[in-house]
């Protein structure tokens, strides 16, 4: 996903599915090395508070905490405080592509975000936002995510 996003110093990323925190942190390495000084960011977004705990501390030990933020919430909607990005990765899968994350995309920004069935084929889409309420989309190939959980995604019940 960091290489179909084409990653570089200085981006500002939000990253949807915190999980453990080591993609977040492969993220940090690329857009924020600790030896630049066009240093980027990287917020991760985890629904689960415990999941998001884990991710903080993991990111605290191994020293990217001052360039990696853990948000707590619903990433369908996004984390509207740090907008607009140069980048969104999605690590779950939705139904589409929510309209949150596409107003919190920068023109000429990037977004990768598997599409499709909720546990069926699913798809890699590259979104690149064109102009402010226009976007071009590529695949990337077949891929299986978890479900993207969120109002802008799957419902728990489904």
């Amino acid at each position: 996903m960091c290489e179909q996003l084409r990653l570089e110093e200085g981006h500002k990323v939000l990253e949807v599915g915190a999980g453990s925190g080591y993609h977040a942190a492969i993220c940090a390495e690329i857009v924020a090395p600790s030896s630049s000084k066009k240093r980027g960011r990287v917020y991760t977004i985890e629904r689960l508070g415990p999941l998001a705990d884990f991710a903080k501390e993991n990111l605290r030990r191994t020293g990217y905490a001052d360039r990696v933020m853990v948000i707590v919430g619903d990433g369908t909607l996004g984390y509207r405080e740090a907008m607009p990005y140069d980048r969104i990765l999605v690590t779950a899968a939705a139904p589409q592509i929510p309209d949150a994350l596409m107003r919190q995309l920068k023109v000429g920004g990037m977004m990768a975000i598997p599409i499709g069935g909720r546990y069926g084929w699913q798809e890699l889409v590259i979104v690149k936002k064109t102009k402010k309420n226009e976007s071009v989309t590529t695949s990337a190939g077949g891929v299986a995510f978890v479900p993207l959980v969120g109002k802008q995604g799957w419902s728990i019940k489904e």
